[in-house]
Parts: C-alpha cells; sequence; structure tokens
C-alpha cells in the first residue's frame, strides 16, 4: 500500500479518524485541506503533515496524491468528491455521499467514466464481531433470518443550546438522524442479512422545534459554553422510527435519536432466525449474544482464534485485548486501498462503495416521503 499516497479534506473529528487509520496502515498522507487556509495549516502542524493546501484546486493538482478522503460537511461531498474524481483521483467520502440520489448516480457514473473507485464510509460493519456475525449468518448458524431490530441512539443533541452544521437543512439535507445514524444501521444489518430493504413506513419527529444557535462555529460532540444566541426552527429529525421489509421475508424495526440521555454512539442489532439469534452493540463491541432455543445461550468474546476464518483477518488483536471504533477506519480503509491495488479486480469490492451509498440515499428519500404521507411506501 506503501504506492499508494493519500490526502484528506477536512480537518474536523473525523478528519483526524480518517488520518490516523491512514498512518497505522503506513500510507503516506501528502497533506490536508482545511475550511480555510488557517485552519489547514493548524492542523498540519498539529499533526506533523508535510503540506497543508489553500484550494480545492490546488489539492486537484497534485500529481503525488492518488486517493483523497472527503471528511466535509454533507452539502460539499458532491463537489469535492466529483472534482477529485476528474483529477483522476480515487474517493474515500464520508456518508452520506451526497445531498440526493441524483447527485450519488452522478458521481457512480463519473467514477466509471474516470475508471476510479469510489468508496464510502460506512465502518461500522468492520467490528471485528460485525464480521463475525455476517460470516455465522450467512453459513446457516442462526437457520433463516427472520426478524431484524435495533437502532442507533445518542446525547449529543439533547439540549437546545446543542448545535451542530448537521441541524441546518441547507447544510446536512433533508434527514439528519435518519441520514446521519440510521444509514449505519441499515447498511450493516442489509450487510449482515444479505437482504435489501424493499418497504418501509416512517415516523420522524423534530422533539426540539427552536434551538439556540450560537454566534460562531462550534466542533462536533462539543458544547459552545457561554456564546451569543440566536432562536432557530429546527425542520430535520430528532427521532424516527422505521418498519422495515426486506427481501425473503425478513421483517424489521429500526429507532434512531440523537436526543437519548446517557446514549452516546449506542448502535444495536439483533437478528432473529429460524434456529438462533445474534445480537450485539456498540458500547460493549467486543461482545455477542447467540442466543438458541433448546440449548444455553453463549457469549462469545471477541478472539481471533476462535471466529470465522473469514472473519478473523479483520481482529488486529488477539483475544483479550478490546477493538473499538478507531479500529474500523483501519480495516475499511485496507479493504479499499487493497482493492485499488489490485485493480483491475475481478473480485466484487468488500468495502462500501458509491454504489452503497446511492442505495442508502434512496432509503433515505423514501423513509422522507413515508414519514411525510404516512404510509408504506416500496422503495424503488
Amino acid at each position: 500500500m506503501s504506492q499508494l499516497k493519500a490526502a484528506v479534506i477536512g480537518a474536523g473529528f473525523v478528519g483526524r479518524a480518517h488520518i490516523e487509520a491512514l498512518r497505522r496502515l503506513g500510507i503516506p498522507l501528502v497533506g490536508v485541506l482545511g475550511s480555510s487556509s488557517e485552519r489547514g495549516e493548524v492542523t498540519r502542524a498539529a499533526l506533523h503533515l508535510p503540506r497543508a493546501y489553500r484550494s480545492l484546486q490546488e489539492l486537484a493538482e497534485d500529481r503525488e496524491v492518488d486517493v483523497v478522503h472527503v471528511c466535509t460537511p454533507n452539502h460539499l461531498h458532491f463537489a469535492q468528491a466529483s472534482t477529485m474524481l476528474r483529477a483522476s483521483k480515487h474517493v474515500m467520502c464520508e456518508k452520506p455521499l451526497a445531498m440526493d440520489t441524483s447527485q450519488s448516480a452522478t458521481l457512480i457514473n463519473l467514477a466509471q467514466r474516470c475508471q476510479r473507485v469510489g468508496g464510502v464510509s460506512y465502518n461500522l460493519r468492520y467490528y471485528p464481531l460485525c464480521q463475525e456475525a455476517r460470516a455465522l449468518i450467512s453459513q446457516g448458524a442462526i437457520g433463516q433470518p427472520r426478524l431484524a431490530c435495533g437502532g442507533f441512539l445518542q446525547d449529543w443533541l439533547l439540549y437546545s443550546t446543542d448545535w451542530n452544521w448537521r441541524l441546518e437543512t441547507q447544510l446536512g439535507g433533508e434527514l439528519r438522524a435518519v441520514s446521519d445514524i440510521g444509514t449505519h444501521w441499515l447498511d450493516l444489518v442489509m450487510w449482515l442479512t444479505g437482504q435489501k430493504v424493499v418497504e418501509v413506513c416512517a415516523d420522524l419527529a423534530t422533539v426540539i422545534p427552536v434551538r439556540k444557535r450560537p454566534r460562531g462555529p462550534v466542533e462536533t460532540f462539543t458544547r459552545a459554553a457561554d456564546a451569543e444566541r440566536d432562536d432557530v426552527k429546527i425542520a430535520t429529525d430528532d427521532y424516527a422510527s422505521v418498519l422495515l421489509r426486506f427481501e425473503n421475508n425478513l421483517r424489521g424495526v429500526m429507532t434512531v435519536s440523537q436526543v437519548s440521555a446517557g446514549r452516546k454512539a449506542f448502535l444495536e442489532f439483533e437478528v432473529n432466525g429460524s434456529e438462533g439469534s445474534l445480537a450485539w452493540n456498540s458500547e460493549a463491541p467486543n461482545h455477542l449474544w447467540i442466543g438458541r432455543r433448546d440449548q444455553a445461550n453463549q457469549q462469545l468474546l471477541k478472539d481471533p482464534a476462535l471466529m470465522s476464518p473469514g472473519a478473523r483477518a479483520y481482529a488486529a488483536y488477539p483475544g483479550g485485548h478490546t477493538e473499538g471504533y478507531a479500529d474500523t477506519f483501519m480495516q475499511l480503509f485496507q479493504d479499499f486501498y487493497g482493492y485499488i491495488q489490485e485493480s483491475p479486480c475481478l473480485d466484487p469490492p468488500t468495502f462500501p462503495t458509491f454504489q452503497t451509498g446511492h442505495d442508502e440515499l434512496i432509503l433515505c428519500e423514501a423513509i422522507a416521503i413515508s414519514a411525510r404521507e404516512r404510509r408504506w411506501l416500496p422503495v424503488s
């Protein structure tokens, strides 16, 4: 992977997570593009990077860069990703891939025309025991999947004084909780079971209809202290529950919230099959519950020596050594960069692609319409 060199657009929370994971893989980082020249330079110095770009065009023209990671607010993804593709660079984009399905379809076509690889950071697939759960389901260890339930709960927007750019429709899109964290759950469960969602019935709510926006920037997952504030009406969803019909008669329900006190980043799933069940959550990511009707239930602790051969490679450390959120980016990027190096690769990609991101936006649009019209809606 040392043949490929990377740059990162976005110097915030998730951009730094990308940089850390790339360094663990030994992928050379050429530079970073921040939201301003000043912020980019601060990040460059703090993280000891070679270069801070002054503009998107300057990065696009840097022939030393092979892969660009887009880690910026949602409304910037399309322009930044398309510019990099036209500059013959592979792109790993944070989710959502774009603001709507028209933009995401354009990016798919553009990547094909430019013969570049596009990935989307649905990194939560890459917890070792999520890989193990998928392997067990595909092996038939729980029989035919029948039910899938769970969700993703957070509390970082619990108070009316909590603020982030995601609250603004023009920056984050029509949906928020569904788009920001719900798509992680949907991607994970469809990937685990191998079944796509074909119909949705959604209930969305803006629990805090008026928020107090500070007169200044606020980092994700941080709180503005004593800043002056303005009242702002909110149109995006704090909460959603969605009934789901998947392929092959699998049924499910997902609940997402960013106003659930005490839940920092609690993603959970349970899949019930005809012979057994599996359950996992992101606040105890090194434990996988295995449920049985006619024998004792089991709790599998993450240990590559006890995992399925296909999942074992995604556990970087021996049993008893915990792995978490940061490790998921490393494993995702290892798949992504490995695929690029093997190009043209005849095997299907194992990482979430631009098509994955497009499919998630199709789901988001269906969920929004379903909630607005208060009815079941087929996913086209």
